[in-house]
């Protein structure tokens, strides 16, 4: 029997945090997958650890000083063997469509991954898709290129993820609810004055997750649930009313999916993103992640679950709001969301603000059809202005 040649994977992203695990997976099984091309910011010091333990034959980091600087050092230490360094956004778009790539792993921060993964799609390469905006911004738009490429959508999130599970070999027209579990942030007891008063310190430390600043903020204002409501929509073709939000705070159950026999799948892990990673680059096949902690539910002990607050939480509620209008509403609320978090992290505006910015934006946007990209990037760009503009000031404790 003819052994099946590792799996070509390019990662843009992959200096974050679902691009390391990536890389950490890769290199366990290096029978079943290869790495291609590789895509990051900044952090050309890590690029270039990670060029030298995985031999990409291409690179893309931020701009032409960074870029020239690393293939100089990759030169150096690799002569002939250095791979092609390029940057910004021809390096993204060249790295998602690198030659050999069978999967692209899309854990880009933001609406920086659009166009990139939209070109892979375009090339009917299969995405493992851990940049929610990108459905968020274009889902519509990103579902019609896909059916006609022929690329499949593997979903990262581990929410989604265990909603992909839940459905496997189950006909879609069974489906009543999907339901997203969310861990509640660290705030989830907090009233409306403390949550006036919390400081960038305090909205980083999850109580669950090691994630991305940008990412552990929205899990705070529970915009990151909310974004994930969005792109379930577009993921798994269904209506907002059959998506609910449930706190979990034990981040156990990740997804559940009830039928209309009233039978509910739900699926469980500890929080490793590990395991949905690995599903999506390895789907329809299974690895054994037998280095992984296993689920024990007797330790586990009581898993509890709440509805959200939609007071104290009007991130969700906004999100709701935008998948309701429709068109380009879902990219104006993302872009809004994205500076704010920005102007919170850097201590410009307060917590309670980030949510107030991203519902001016929203109240001042008349929503076109998602009829190109352009047409979602010029109403992207339009709000990043507008959040950036915005006359909030930070409460003081």
């Amino acid at each position: 029997m003819a052994i099946a040649a590792p799996k070509g994977v390019s990662i843009l992203g992959s200096t974050g945090s679902i691009g390391t695990t990536t890389l950490a997976l890769i290199e366990r099984f290096p029978q079943r997958f290869r790495i291609v091309a590789l895509a990051a910011g900044r952090r050309a010091d890590l690029v270039k650890q990670h060029v030298l333990r995985f031999r990409p034959a291409l690179v893309s980091v931020g701009d032409a000083r960074d870029a020239a600087a690393l293939a100089a050092a990759l030169s150096n230490e690799m002569g002939a063997a250095a791979p092609v360094v390029r940057h910004g956004a021809e390096g993204l778009r060249a790295v998602a469509c690198a030659a050999g790539t069978e999967v692209l792993v899309s854990a880009l921060v933001g609406a920086v991954g659009l166009e990139p993964t939209l070109a892979a799609i375009d090339a009917g390469i299969d995405i493992a898709l851990a940049n929610k905006e990108v459905m968020v911004v274009a889902g519509q738009l990103v579902r019609r290129r896909a059916a006609a490429s022929g690329a499949r959508l593997l979903p990262v999130d581990s929410e989604h993820n265990a909603v992909f599970q839940a459905l496997a070999g189950r006909d879609p027209a069974h489906v009543a609810k999907i339901v997203l579990t969310a861990s509640g942030g660290p705030f989830r007891e907090h009233s409306a004055e403390q949550l006036s008063l919390v400081t960038r310190e305090q909205a980083l430390r999850h109580p669950t997750w090691n994630m991305g600043s940008k990412i552990t903020i929205d899990s705070a204002t529970l915009m990151n649930k909310g974004l994930e409501v969005i792109e379930a929509r577009w993921l798994f073709d269904v209506e907002p009313r059959d998506i609910e939000v449930l706190v979990h705070p034990q981040s156990i159950v990740h997804a559940l999916v009830r039928y209309r026999d009233e039978s509910v799948i739900a699926v469980l892990a500890l929080p490793d993103m590990t395991i949905p990673i690995a599903y999506a680059l390895s789907h329809p096949d299974v690895l054994e992640l037998a280095h992984l902690p296993r689920l024990d539910l007797a330790a586990a002990g009581t898993l509890t679950f709440g509805r959200p607050d939609p007071v104290r939480f009007p991130c969700l509620a906004l999100a709701y709001r935008a998948l309701a209008a429709g068109g380009t509403m879902p990219a104006v609320a993302n872009a809004a969301n994205e500076v704010a978090v920005a102007r919170f992290l850097a201590d410009d505006i307060g917590f309670g603000d980030i949510a107030r910015t991203v519902s001016a934006c929203m109240d001042a946007h008349t929503p076109l059809p998602c009829d190109s990209v352009e047409v979602l990037l010029q109403a992207d760009a339009e709000a990043r202005r507008m959040a950036a503009a915005a006359q909030l000031h930070r409460a003081s404790a």
